[in-house]
């Protein structure tokens, strides 16, 4: 490709018949130029070589959020490849648990939780990206014809232009112009160029006509050069050399740009001072290279040691139990957190390393799923030892016979908390079976004992009181204890007669109405005197209160993950963060609650 320093090599090639050492030396500068471009990418590359997937899905929005999302389509891909990586590996390793858990592979299905973010993001970016380049051909096409113009100047002005002209004013118009003027297409670029070169040589070989004019342009481009050499000697100083390196090479484009031709006695004195002082700066960047040779081999030991310690959570060294691997669960998810927040390594270590952690995660979880496996057998055993139970529950459920019955269900329920655990999928079920044979026999035992001496008449005009005391409560303070005390009350009340029973479902109805008023929920109001059957469903309650609670407040977290930088300041959200405020205190009551029955404070 011709270029301006080609030129006024052709210059001095009239003079003279030996070819300049400029010409050498400047192709030799465009070498390292390109090299550093190299060395650019390179970095590019690394900086994302270890990002997590849950900041390179970020990273991926920042992008497209951006009003020039288009122009990094490099960036974006490159994290779109790790993204795609993380949960490639992510998806393999649960197929892997689920075979080894002795399962069909063709019965695996699953769905990474963030693969619809990542694919919306994809699709997002890539509407973006087409409207970029169809908004970046349209400039190229204006740029196209702008410079068309500017050759049409040129050409003008060495063949038509008028007496009087000031040809020194022109020409820098024209250089500058052509040096602003925005990118063509790469198809359009060469033969453009070209052209411009060639009617830019005509014009320089019509100044040798005109030696006034010719000197001025050497002086004009003498001091273009004394202030780029000047500026380079400026970054020699520069304590980001990284910095230093991205200027010197705008430095360079500079020079061939807008310092082409000087007076021959000034070009290689001012080449040879400007090639010095960039290859004191190119070599500079053996202090970038150590550097990060430094810290990725830093990198290289902390990643080894975090498989070094999934490796040892994986082995243990006494007979794991259950709390053993439920702890070194969460401890190895942490330690995959903090790998993959680490730095890069060094490139040729990188695939290994990364194959390494890969490698030891999965034996981690082998041996993991090895124990629930073995696990397994025993819980079936336990399972058909709690059926067992349940089948004598149902056979004596209407046993009447006190002595007997009434020891035997204290037994059966003594064996059930003897039992360990059943499999996972069964365990309410069973429960439910065997809470209810329990409680219909012992219902029915206080209904038949306590018939004689119940005096339900008495115990409806007490319920009746206590009715029309919690009518008059308000939402003053106070009226919350004044509900509990009447609450309690109400629990150490009998059975009224069945034609009153319906006060049961008018106490009920304002209970509900005074709550509401004093914004407290039933489950958490301290209560005395509930039975142990009471207190058994209300801590069953409770436990499927707190299980969707604690559901409501991830996915409220999960839809703020969605937005940039999410602020309580934000007007948008402050709603949804008070909500999740809400929640997660009603959440802590309710456990408090919970806590206060099972330990039997309550």
């Amino acid at each position: 490709m011709i270029t301006e320093n080609n030129l006024s090599e052709n210059e001095e090639k009239k003079n003279s018949n030996e070819v300049p050492q400029e010409e050498t030396s400047e192709n030799t500068a465009s070498h390292d130029e390109n090299l550093h471009e190299d060395d650019a990418e390179h970095m590019e590359e690394q900086v994302h070589t270890d990002i997590s997937l849950s900041d390179a899905l970020k990273e991926m929005e920042k992008i497209i959020n951006a009003p020039n999302a288009g122009e990094n389509f490099k960036t974006f891909n490159l994290l779109k490849e790790k993204a795609s990586h993380y949960i490639h590996d992510e998806v393999e390793d649960k197929k892997h648990e689920f075979e080894e858990a002795g399962n069909a592979p063709e019965n695996f299905s699953y769905e990474h939780p963030l693969q619809a973010r990542f694919s919306a993001l994809v699709n997002i970016f890539r509407e973006k990206q087409d409207n970029f380049q169809k908004k970046q051909e349209e400039e190229q096409k204006k740029n196209l014809d702008h410079r068309q113009s500017i050759i049409e100047r040129l050409k003008n002005l060495y063949t038509n232009s008028e007496p009087g002209t000031n040809l020194f004013k022109s020409i820098r118009e024209i250089k500058e112009d052509w040096a602003n003027a925005g990118q063509v297409a790469k198809s359009e670029f060469k033969i453009l160029n070209n052209n411009y070169f060639h009617h830019l040589n005509q014009f320089y070989q019509m100044l040798d006509l005109n030696k006034e004019f010719l000197e001025q342009e050497y002086s004009h481009n003498l001091e273009k050069r004394q202030h780029i050499i000047a500026r380079a000697k400026e970054l020699e100083n520069e304590p980001v050399i990284q910095k230093a390196l991205n200027e010197l090479q705008y430095l360079h484009k500079l020079w061939k740009e807008e310092a082409e031709p000087v007076a021959e006695e000034f070009r290689e004195k001012t080449w040879e001072e400007f090639k010095e002082i960039s290859n004191k700066i190119h070599e500079r960047k053996s202090e970038l290279s150590a550097a990060i040779e430094s810290e990725q081999n830093n990198n290289l030991e902390k990643k080894n040691q975090i498989i070094e310690e999934i490796k040892k959570l994986s082995e243990p060294s006494e007979t794991p139990n259950h709390n053993y691997w439920q702890n070194a669960i969460k401890k190895v998810e942490d330690l995959r957190s903090e790998f993959l927040k680490t730095g890069s390594v060094p490139r040729k270590l990188s695939n290994q390393n990364w194959n390494d952690f890969k490698t030891t995660l999965r034996g981690f979880n082998t041996n993991k799923n090895s124990y629930y496996k073995s696990l397994k057998g025993s819980q079936q055993a336990n399972l058909e030892e709690k059926l067992k139970l349940i089948q004598t529950a149902k056979d004596n459920v209407n046993n009447e016979d006190w002595d007997i019955a009434v020891p035997l269900f204290k037994k059966l329920q003594d064996d059930w908390k003897k039992i360990g655990h059943v499999p996972k999928s069964m365990t309410n079920k069973i429960w439910d079976e065997f809470r209810d044979a329990c409680n219909a026999f012992f219902n029915n035992y206080r209904e038949k004992s306590n018939a004689s001496t119940d005096n339900w008449k008495e115990n409806y005009k007490h319920k009746k009181e206590l009715l029309d005391e919690l009518k008059t409560v308000t939402n003053e303070e106070g009226s919350i204890e004044r509900i509990e005390a009447i609450k309690t009350a109400w629990n150490n009340i009998g059975k009224v007669p069945r034609d009153k029973i319906s006060i049961n479902s008018e106490f009920n109805k304002t209970l509900r109405e005074k709550l509401k008023l004093n914004k407290i929920n039933e489950l958490e109001l301290k209560e005395e005197g509930l039975s142990e059957n009471q207190l058994t469903d209300k801590a069953r309650k409770i436990k499927s209160q707190i299980s969707d609670l604690e559901a409501e407040i991830v996915k409220l977290e999960n839809n703020l993950s969605f937005f940039n930088n999410p602020s309580r300041e934000n007007p948008l959200l402050m709603d949804t963060f008070n909500t999740i405020d809400d929640k997660k205190a009603h959440l802590e009551t309710l456990k408090q609650n919970l806590h206060n029955i099972i330990s039997g404070d309550s």
